[in-house]
């Protein structure tokens, strides 16, 4: 099976009611992105379920990801939605093949809890993130402390697809 196109991904997310979209903004040799999920209603604006935010630099390891969120109601899949396109787009569209996050630690339990959903994602340690000097480059571009971990793009993409088509109806 062949990995998915950001197309595919859309469509499968029009297939479940949702709208997935990239906004994606250059300057100079940083690209930002930001990947929205979003319900569409009647008559009002699309109401938002779902985005990541990021950063690339154009180096095969400088997919930079922040900013993961999914919220409210019936969003089974969203995350996986996001995640595809997000690196589905660091394939199609740059040289990055590694991306990188920070597993924030704001409680222990929540931080368990997003450890565990990234290393599902593929995700694996690099090292902690803490209170040291060295780690205050790390701590101003991520916004605190916690464990920095490293992902392959491919092989997130594959997993959060097969996540994605299963939350599918079918």
């Amino acid at each position: 099976m062949s990995d998915p196109s950001l197309a595919e991904i859309e469509q499968l997310a029009a297939a479940q009611g949702l709208l997935l979209r990239l906004q994606v903004r250059r300057w100079l040799a940083i690209t930002s992105l930001r990947v929205v999920v979003a319900r569409p209603r009647p008559d009002q604006p699309p109401l938002l379920v779902g985005e990541l935010k990021g950063w690339a630099l154009p180096l095969p390891d400088a997919l930079q990801l922040d900013t993961m969120r999914v919220q409210g109601p019936q969003t089974q899949g969203v995350g996986a939605l996001i995640w595809a396109a997000t690196f589905a787009w660091a394939l199609e569209s740059t040289p990055c093949r590694s991306a990188r996050l920070l597993a924030i630690r704001d409680n222990d339990q929540q931080h368990r809890c997003l450890v565990r959903y990234f290393k599902r994602l593929g995700f694996e340690p690099i090292r902690e993130v803490g209170a040291a000097a060295a780690d205050l480059p790390l701590r101003l571009v991520w916004g605190g402390a916690g464990l920095l971990m490293r992902g392959d793009c491919a092989g997130g993409l594959e997993r959060a697809w097969r996540v994605a088509q299963l939350a599918s109806p079918a």
